[in-house]
């Protein structure tokens, strides 16, 4: 109780608090602060900052015959920068969901595609598991790298014949070349496959980049390696055990 009556009370200008602070008790006493000293400091720092600096693009065309003509010469390489900054935007938040399309639209919209642009095209059946578990995993993977085009197409209307173990299958394309291609359940990750290997395995071709800083199924991958490898040496140290007992 008495703590908290110290702390309530420790700013107030008394005899027995000048004798708290000489003891290094209580700490010193705060200064009141100067509102109007506040408010003008406040005042200059908002000066410091160009008018045009928060404005849109709509805004400043708006304002223009407020400002002189430093201002108007500034104003213009803001401007510039903003259109170019929104520019940049609208090209790397271009696409964002898996499309579908039909064969006769391959051309166009894979093949010829933009200059530059990263294009995946899974080729599927819908009813065959594995590519059922690609498109979701691929349209989940279009919204999180907007900037990539992401399109499927019932193989069909691409491939006459198209054999059935060869799905699901993905082709990467760029600049009209295929950079990158998954074909079939094994090479596409197995029918386990989980969002961040596929994610993975476009990386790898130049597809999409990631944040992942290595491959998911690693551990997996080793595990595995381990497993054969111990096997591997049981088998031999048995056939060793078999051949010493014939011997004798």
């Amino acid at each position: 109780m008495a703590a908290c009556f110290i702390k309530a009370s420790q700013n107030e200008d008394t005899e027995w608090n000048e004798i708290l602070r000489d003891f290094g008790i209580l700490p010193p006493k705060e200064e009141p602060k100067d509102e109007i000293e506040e408010m003008v400091l406040r005042l200059q720092k908002e000066a410091m900052v160009k008018p045009y600096e928060k404005m849109t693009l709509a805004q400043l065309k708006e304002a223009e015959d407020e400002f002189d003509e430093e201002d108007m010469r500034a104003i213009e390489i803001y401007r510039e920068k903003r259109l170019q900054e929104w520019k940049a935007l609208r090209k790397k938040q271009k696409f964002g969901e898996l499309r579908e399309i039909s064969g006769n639209q391959y051309v166009n919209e894979v093949t010829n595609a933009e200059k530059d642009v990263s294009v995946i095209i899974h080729l599927y059946r819908s009813s065959i598991p594995m590519c059922l578990l690609v498109n979701q995993h691929l349209s989940l993977l279009a919204r999180k790298f907007p900037e990539t085009k992401f399109v499927k197409a019932i193989v069909n209307s691409c491939i006459q014949h198209y054999h059935d173990n060869c799905l699901p299958t993905i082709f990467v394309y760029k600049n009209g070349q295929i950079e990158g291609k998954f074909i079939g359940v094994i090479e596409c990750g197995g029918i386990n496959l989980k969002l961040e290997e596929l994610e993975w395995k476009l990386a790898e071709v130049g597809a999409i980049q990631t944040n992942l800083e290595e491959n998911p199924k690693k551990g997996i991958v080793d595990v595995m390696v381990s497993s054969i490898r111990n096997t591997s040496i049981y088998d031999d140290t048995n056939s060793s055990n078999s051949d010493n007992d014939d011997t004798k």
